[in-house]
């Protein structure tokens, strides 16, 4: 676990002063001195915390080591990406680093082993331990990040912890990824990998905060139910009795010895949770013509074939109605929304929505939200400067 700093100094006016936002830089993945370009692009911030996200997934952790040995004292938790969110917009084989200034923020940050085993019992202990650790100032706004292992499909379990163990934070995050391998992740705290486990952050803030979400799909009348699965291994084996994915596909109408990822990010799996519909994503079909998801599944489960509508549609609409312009939005991006927004040629056209918003990030195997876990949406924290008056978090 990573000790707070000392206490930040006094809230500031009515506004942010200049250089109170976080900064990000990115260096290509495989630059032979890419952690001193990360340092030197950091450094004018003097970050209290560093988040550090990056494919291939092989080149994070050696950044990871360097940059830790290069900011004594800072924070510094990252994981692997399925792609990143920079000053351009979506990138691939980059290292993107946000820090966030000491001036205007203090960090703590813990490693949650054994994710696959579910320690909810020491999970709470330890987070807990972390909140009263900062010591969080009541007048300033608290958040959390979660950067988990986004193949133990345990995410769920985690997020609902975290939402017990901390009610109060609004937390948000991402499931590491290795970009469309779907074969291990990485996860970094202060230079070291944590294997199967996810790396938690707390976060004090001067500036406003607020949540963010996005969503682009929207339900059929088509449904399904589990009718065989692998809870161990996330995977659907049968949907109405039938082959999974077979099925799947002729309610989609797709051809079923043609499904690709594009395939599963335009016609996604829901799951109704009260009176919303969230997708359970599909990674791949199965040799045994099962479907393979991003998240646990059970048997009995009914499921919705969803319909992707625009995936740019109303996203600039969402960020306009902040109470303020962003400083930066922190965002985490289902890999499945960048194959559709790809798919539909409007990179560009999201990028232009990225820099726009000052949105840094990566893309996720999954994200989580107001204690759950999700799949192909953007949610995020917005950081904006402190109106007179205002409360500091939303």
């Amino acid at each position: 676990m990573t000790r707070p700093p000392d206490a930040l100094g006094p809230t500031g006016g009515d506004a942010a002063a200049p250089g109170a936002g976080p900064v990000s830089v990115t260096v290509q993945a495989d630059a032979p001195e890419g952690a001193e370009v990360l340092r030197a692009g950091l450094a004018p911030c003097d970050p209290a915390l560093v988040l550090l996200f990056g494919s291939p997934r092989g080149a994070l952790a050696p950044m990871a080591a360097r940059l830790h040995a290069a900011l004594p004292g800072v924070t510094i938790a990252g994981c692997s990406s399925a792609g990143e969110i920079g000053p351009g917009g979506y990138q691939r084989g980059t290292v993107l680093a946000i820090g966030f200034p000491r001036a205007t923020f203090r960090a703590a940050a813990v490693a949650l082993r054994n994710q696959g085993d579910i320690p909810v019992s020491a999970w709470l202990a330890t987070l807990r331990m972390l909140h009263a650790d900062l010591a969080p100032d009541p007048r300033r706004a608290l958040f959390g990040v979660l950067l988990a292992d986004g193949l133990s499909r345990h995410e769920d379990v985690l997020a609902a912890t975290l939402d017990a163990a901390l009610p109060d934070v609004p937390i948000v995050g991402g499931s590491a990824g290795d970009g469309l391998d779907f074969g291990a992740t990485t996860q970094i705290l202060n230079g070291q990998p944590v294997p199967g486990g996810a790396v938690f952050v707390l976060v004090e803030t001067t500036l406003a905060v607020a949540e963010v979400s996005f969503a682009h799909f929207s339900p059929t009348p088509e449904r399904a139910v589990v009718t065989a699965a692998d809870p161990c291994t996330g995977t659907i084996l049968e949907l109405n009795a039938e082959p999974a994915a077979d099925e799947y596909a002729r309610l989609a109408g797709l051809d079923p010895a043609a499904l690709e990822p594009a395939d599963f990010a335009s016609h996604p799996l829901l799951l109704r949770m009260g009176r919303r519909h969230h997708v359970r994503a599909i990674s791949e079909a199965t040799a045994a013509r099962g479907l393979k998801l991003l998240a646990s599944i059970d048997a009995g489960t009914v499921l919705t074939l969803g319909r992707a509508e625009d995936v740019t549609q109303g996203f600039g609409a969402v960020l306009d109605g902040l109470p303020a312009p962003p400083l930066m939005v922190l965002g985490f991006d289902c890999i499945l929304r960048r194959l559709a927004v790809e798919r539909a040629g409007m990179a560009d056209r999201m990028g232009s929505l990225f820099a726009r918003y000052r949105v840094a990030g990566f893309n996720t195997y999954g994200e989580q939200h107001a204690g759950m876990h999700v799949n192909q949406t953007f949610v995020g924290l917005a950081l904006m400067a402190r109106g007179g008056g205002g409360d500091a978090a939303s």
